[in-house]
């Protein structure tokens, strides 16, 4: 599946991973999230309910691009920066190209929405 990440100009295209989590996910698009940079490193927005993990590996050490789901704070991730192995973190995606942004300093207003194909 493709999502769209909408922040005023910028538009990041995500291509979504199939699981129980990234389907999860879809049931509540469209979102609006508040986006606050994290430890330099990542973007998080808290999500409206818990999204189902069943299945999912305890973790993974993710990469610069990856759009992922923190199960112990129940938040999205997109990480600009690579980061160490964490519990608890579910891959769900990456953002195809472009990371650029994502960067900046401060809150940022965003909509994530599913792209029809």
């Amino acid at each position: 599946m493709r999502l769209q990440l909408r922040a005023g100009e910028q538009v990041w295209d995500l291509l979504l991973e199939d699981g129980p989590t990234s389907r999860d996910l879809l049931a509540l698009l469209p979102l609006t999230l508040d986006l606050e940079d994290y430890a330099a490193t990542e973007r998080i927005a808290y999500l409206p309910r818990q999204l189902d993990t069943a299945g999912a590996p305890r973790g993974y050490a993710p990469a610069a691009g990856d759009l992922a789901y923190y199960a112990p704070w129940d938040n999205l991730a997109i990480f600009h920066k690579g980061f160490r192995h964490s519990a608890g973190l579910v891959r769900l995606g990456r953002i195809e190209h472009g990371i650029e942004g994502l960067a900046m300093c401060g809150r940022m207003a965003a909509q994530l929405l599913l792209v029809t194909p």
